[in-house]
């Protein structure tokens, strides 16, 4: 039938649903609809962001099993002193904690039965606050674990050792060590000088290794002093003063005594780069790494006339002292080394002094080297 609309029209052809052509051709759309973005997937983004969480895991790990373990390797492996009396020489309060504070938390373990003084040759009064400074060195030589610091915590004042940029004679350095330490063979020194200067030791003698010859050197009461070496670690020219003082007064000790032992050993500080002294314990095993070659060298010698080691500077002969020695802070004493610093030096703890017992290698790591005299 024939229904007077154009072919194609609406109502023509009808389908068997009832709608035509046209309108079956008409793609529907939902009335609501997100638009949604294709994510690509690549297992590379998902390896990478795998990556970088294991690394942030287990790098702080690994930085303290080795530091653990490097402290456990150094303190059973490496020389110790034992049963010594010893005095730490330091140009200003706070230099114990900053520089030498794993020395002396290892000296002043029970088992060790070591006697341990410090000597501080000024208050560090440069800015008015010298007795602020030393009650705080006796605070910290308690953190430390020094005896009884009323009584083995000794601050020098003298007009001529002034906290500053100045350089201390070395003179005046060994008339002080000779007053405290060997006052039978001090001459120069004035009454009122030796009356600042005396007491600071009991009397005693040295470990001395008798040989025919030359008169044995005068005894002194102590075995062993320990001060910063000729560059003073952190440039400072009061500590460098240190290392020529000591010098000078072991010189002076020995003078006309070949054929003897020095009575008292000298180990100094060894001082480094500056990038060094802030990698902390990274720093640790090539430190130890460099004592250990270096003690295998050829001609090296850790003390005086009978000092002379074929062992290298580690080995030890009797009646000698070692002639090197490396301390290492584990996590304990490195945290409090860092409260004697935080705790009680408080007045100088400026800025960059909290980046020093954060970051500083010497808050964590020690060699010292004994000096041939």
């Amino acid at each position: 039938m024939h229904c007077g609309h154009k072919n194609g029209s609406p109502g023509c052809n009808p389908t068997p649903n009832g709608n035509s052509s046209r309108i079956s051709n008409i793609q529907t759309k939902p009335a609501f609809a997100l638009p949604i973005k294709r994510i690509p997937f690549s297992p590379s983004v998902l390896s990478s962001t795998s990556m970088q969480t294991y690394l942030a895991l287990a790098i702080p790990i690994l930085v303290t099993t080795l530091w653990l373990y490097t402290a456990h390797l150094a303190r059973s492996t490496f020389p110790k002193l034992r049963s010594k009396r010893i005095c730490l020489l330091i140009a200003h309060p706070d230099d114990e904690a900053m520089f030498f504070s794993p020395t002396l938390l290892e000296l002043t373990r029970a088992e060790a039965g070591n006697h341990v003084k410090i000597l501080c040759l000024s208050s560090g009064n440069a800015e008015g606050l010298g007795s602020t400074r030393k009650s705080e060195l006796l605070a910290s030589a308690k953190i430390l674990n020094l005896r009884n610091p009323p009584s083995d915590v000794f601050v020098i004042e003298d007009a001529n050792f002034q906290d500053g940029p100045g350089k201390w004679r070395a003179d005046d350095i060994a008339d002080v060590l000779s007053s405290a330490f060997s006052p039978s063979t001090s001459t120069s020194s004035s009454p009122a000088t030796d009356k600042k200067k005396s007491n600071v030791m009991q009397s005693g003698g040295g470990n001395i290794d008798r040989n025919a010859g030359a008169p044995a050197p005068a005894p002194a009461t102590i075995d062993v002093l320990i001060t910063f070496d000729k560059r003073g670690v952190s440039g400072h020219p009061n500590h460098s003063s240190l290392y020529f003082g000591a010098v000078a007064w072991l010189k002076d000790m020995m003078r006309g005594k070949a054929g003897w032992e020095c009575p008292v050993s000298l180990y100094t500080l060894t001082s480094i780069s500056l990038m060094r002294k802030y990698l902390s314990v990274l720093d640790a095993p090539f430190t130890m790494l460099q004592c250990v070659l270096q003690s295998v060298g050829p001609g090296k010698n850790g003390g005086g006339a009978k000092g002379r080691v074929g062992k290298g500077e580690m080995g030890r002969e009797k009646g000698t002292d070692p002639g090197r020695l490396f301390y290492m802070a584990d996590l304990g004493a490195y945290r409090r080394g860092q409260r004697a610093m935080t705790q009680a030096h408080r007045s100088q703890m400026v800025w960059f002094r909290w980046g020093w017992i954060s970051l500083g290698r010497y808050m964590v790591v020690n060699d010292l080297k004994r000096e041939r005299i």
